[in-house]
This record gives structure tokens, C-alpha cells and sequence, in this order.
């Protein structure tokens, strides 16, 4: 082929792509989206056959994905001008309420119990390494006094309210109690930081420090949220007279252990290997799923948690600056398996066996605990320098709650199968039902409340565009683009 030829060529390729541009924007989402999730379908489908059939095992697991995402990305196109997005987890969790719950469907679409326990555990661990990944030390020794307070304080008056309330309203016994309100307590990072960062973006709150403060409280408020959970799970899976030691025993022990796996990770793989980024995140999942299944094996149910939590501190702690590309391969496992949890947390629940009154009780238990730890929250920041609107800010931004409610909701039920103890199935019913209930009530409320408190409640700092970035700004700009990279 001559020059010429070839030139000529190249010209009428220009045109044609000229002619015929290239379909961008939200339908080439769509159908792109749409044909990997039927190409998901297609591939399981060429593997099991059978078993990817409507009434097959595999057949409910991958519709409920397919569905569970669908109802995200729904959710999550609902933007509403100056307030944060809505948190997709509400459209996951909508979707297995749906399939769990519409004639029909609900017997085309089979979920076995012991497949659905496995995916949920390996969820929760995937959780557990992101809340420890996601710990700040340095934010942490800044904000000192202030920040125990937030994240300490508020968390445990809540859960101690819950336990007496749900104890005499719905007849819960008192570990079970505290195992509800330690579920209930922990404050939602998946609406609290995305929120946060917008506040941030457009000054507010910057020059005190808030944003910043409620995103690092928050990150030690579910980890104080979880280390209870566990030591009254503990408690409520020991038979004999020794339950309380039983629960110390978890703790300590998860934390043992933890502490030399996370020494551990810190050295190995080491610096010099090939592939660090990817070596480190798979030996930091491996070590975690071992944690969370192995415990269980073993008769230690709760020491996986913070075993888990312990280990993924340290490793952060350990890498420094390092630890965020681990981090954000991290966050791409829990993009798979988030929909899978809120979707199977969603078909756990029939509506049609729903107890009124555990509704309406647990809607009683859910709401006191709210008003107390609103209040606890404003009087606990009372000596932080603080002005009045600054303080209700703060309180409000307390509200959502969603990850933690359904990884811990979901374990509370599982300990309970694993039983076998049709009284304690009942509690974990309960205890789910309530976590359920309080992720579709205060997580699109909390949204909505800090995104119209914040510009109202919170002074609005402008720099001068000459003078340098303050430290107050810099720490906004670690923390959005800690945030990105972790894809919390």
C-alpha cells in the first residue's frame, strides 16, 4: 500500500468516527453496566448450570447482587442540590427486603442459610480491615481530650440506654440488651464523612476544626461500638457461670493476637518484593478471614473482631504513608461484597412475620437512645470551645447509621443459628430487625439534617487567595484525599 493510500485511509477513518461519535455520559453507563452484569450472569450460569438456575443455590446469590447493586446505584443518583448524596446501602438494602418479601419471586429465588452466613462473615471482615485501616494516630494526639470525648462518650450512653430500655420495653435479657445497644451505637461513617468533606469543600466548620473532628471520632466511635458488641456476644454465647470471663477472655485474647499478626504484617512482605501493594492486601484479608472464621472454630467467636481491628491499626501504623494504596484495594473488595451484605441483611427480614410489637418497641428503644445521645453529645462538648450552633451541629451530625448496624446485626443472628437455640434465634431476630429499622430511618434523616444544619449552624471561613493553605486546610486535603483513596 502506498503513502498516498494509506493517508487516504486514515482520512476516511476520521470521518467516519467524526460522523458516528462515541456514546458517552449516562447511557453508555448504563449499558455498560448492564452488560457486565449480564456477562456475571452468563459466566456463573456457563460454570454451575444447574446450580445458576431459578430454585438452584447459586441462582439466588447472583440475583440478589445483581439486584442489591441496581438498587444502589438508584439510590445513589438521588442528588439533591447542597446536601450530600443519599447512601446507596439504602437501595442494597431495599433490594433484599424486596426479594425476600414479593410472592413468587421469594421461591425462585433460594438463599441458603449457611451460604448467606459465609458471605456475611466474609463482609464483616473485609469491614473490620477498613474501620482499623481507617484509624488516624496523628488525628487522634491533635485533637486529644476532645475527640475521646465525641467518640467515647456519646457511644456509651447510648448503648447503656438501649440495654435498660429494650430490657424492660421488650423483655430483651441484659446482655442481649447491651448487645442491641452497642449495635445501635455506633454513628454512620458512610453518610458522616461524604457529608463532612462537602462541609469542608466550602469552608465550613474549617476553622474550628469540626469536619475533622466529627470524621476522626467517628472512625474511634465504631470501634469502641464493635469491641462492645463483641465482649457481650461473647458473654451471650457462653453457657456456663463463667460467661463474664468468657467475654474479657475474647478481648484480650483477640487482642493478643492481634497485636503480634499486625508486628507481623508490619515486616512481612517486605519492602524490597515485587508486587508490595498487592502481597500486603492480600496477606491483611487473608489474615482477617482466618481471624473471623478461625475464632469461630475454635469457641472464641468475638476475638476474630478485634483481632481483626487490632491487626489493621497496627499494619496501617506500621506502613505510614504506604498504607493508602492498600487501603484503596481494600475499598475495592468491599465495593463487591457491601451489596452482598445489605442485600442478604434485607432477605433476612419477612415482613409478613413481623411482630408489631417488636416494630414499634424497638422503634421506642431506637428513637430514646437517640434523644439521650444527643444530649449527652451537647453536653460533652460543652467546654470545647464551642459556640451554641456549633454544638447542635455537632449533635445532629451524631444521628446516621448504617455499615456497622448491619455487619454487627447480622452476627447477633448468626451466633444465635449457630446455637441452634430457637430462644436465642428470637433475640437475633430482634436484634436485627432493630438494626434494620434504624438504618432506613436515620441514615437518609442524618443526611439530610447535617446537609441543611451545616450551612446554617456552622461560620463559613474564607482564606485569602494570597496567603498560604493554614494547617486547618492542609489537614481538609489529607483527610478528602485519605477518603478517595480508602473509598470509605
Amino acid at each position: 500500500m502506498s503513502m498516498a493510500d494509506s493517508s487516504s485511509s486514515c482520512s476516511c477513518c476520521n470521518n467516519l468516527r467524526q460522523r458516528c461519535p462515541r456514546p458517552q455520559g449516562l447511557l453508555a453507563q448504563v449499558i455498560t453496566k448492564a452488560c457486565l452484569l449480564a456477562l456475571l450472569f452468563g459466566v456463573v450460569w456457563s460454570i454451575t448450570q444447574r446450580e445458576c438456575l431459578p430454585g438452584g443455590k447459586l441462582f439466588g446469590i447472583v440475583i440478589l447482587f445483581l439486584c442489591a447493586v441496581c438498587g444502589g446505584n438508584l439510590v445513589g443518583m438521588i442528588k439533591l442540590p447542597t446536601l450530600p448524596p443519599f447512601p446507596p446501602l439504602l437501595g442494597m438494602l431495599l433490594a433484599g427486603l424486596l426479594l425476600r418479601n414479593v410472592p413468587y419471586i421469594t421461591d425462585a429465588v433460594y438463599i441458603d442459610q449457611t451460604w448467606s452466613a459465609a458471605l456475611r462473615n466474609i463482609s464483616r471482615a473485609i469491614m473490620l480491615t477498613r474501620v482499623g485501616l481507617g484509624q488516624d494516630p496523628t488525628a487522634l494526639r491533635r485533637l486529644k481530650a476532645v475527640c475521646l470525648r465525641v467518640a467515647v462518650g456519646p457511644c456509651t450512653v447510648e448503648a447503656c440506654t438501649v440495654a435498660v430500655v429494650s430490657h424492660f420495653l421488650m423483655g430483651l435479657p441484659w446482655v442481649w440488651g447491651f448487645i442491641l445497644g452497642f449495635v445501635l451505637s455506633a454513628v454512620s461513617q458512610v453518610v458522616v464523612i461524604p457529608s463532612m468533606l462537602l462541609l469542608q469543600k466550602d469552608g465550613y466548620g474549617v476553622e474550628k476544626g469540626i469536619p475533622t473532628l466529627l470524621m476522626t471520632a467517628g472512625r474511634l466511635d465504631a470501634v469502641l461500638a464493635i469491641t462492645g458488641f463483641t465482649t457481650c456476644l461473647a458473654m451471650a454465647s457462653s453457657k456456663d457461670s463463667t460467661w463474664m470471663n468468657k467475654g474479657l477472655l475474647d478481648v484480650v485474647g483477640g487482642m493478643g493476637v492481634g497485636l503480634l499478626l499486625g508486628i507481623f504484617i508490619c515486616f512481612f512482605p517486605s519492602k524490597d518484593q515485587e508486587d508490595l501493594v498487592l502481597r500486603r492486601c492480600v496477606m491483611l484479608l487473608g489474615l482477617s478471614l482466618c481471624a473471623v472464621f478461625g475464632s469461630r472454630v475454635v469457641g472464641f467467636p468475638g476475638a476474630g473482631s478485634v483481632c481483626t481491628l487490632v491487626m489493621a491499626f497496627l499494619a496501617a501504623l506500621g506502613w505510614g504513608g504506604d498504607k493508602a494504596p492498600v487501603a484503596a484495594m481494600v475499598g475495592r473488595a468491599w465495593d463487591i461484597f457491601q451489596p452482598l451484605l445489605f442485600g442478604l441483611i434485607g432477605a433476612e427480614i419477612t415482613v409478613s412475620t413481623l411482630d408489631p410489637n417488636t416494630v414499634g418497641l424497638g422503634m421506642a428503644c431506637l428513637c430514646t437512645g437517640l434523644l439521650v445521645r444527643l444530649l449527652a453529645t451537647f453536653l460533652l462538648v460543652h467546654f470545647g470551645g464551642f459556640t451554641l450552633k456549633e454544638k447542635i451541629f455537632i449533635s445532629v451530625a451524631w444521628i446516621p447509621k448504617d455499615t456497622v448496624q448491619a455487619a454487627l446485626g447480622s452476627a447477633a443472628l448468626d451466633m444465635a443459628l449457630v446455637e441452634g437455640d430457637e430462644v436465642l434465634v428470637k433475640l437475633g431476630l430482634d436484634v436485627l430487625t432493630v438494626a434494620v429499622l434504624a438504618i432506613l430511618t436515620t441514615a437518609p434523616v442524618g443526611a439530610l439534617g447535617i446537609g441543611l444544619a451545616g450551612p446554617r449552624l456552622l461560620h463559613r471561613h474564607t482564606e485569602d487567595e494570597e496567603s498560604g493553605p493554614t494547617s486547618q486546610t492542609k489537614d481538609m486535603i489529607g483527610q478528602k484525599k485519605d477518603f478517595h483513596e480508602s473509598k470509605l
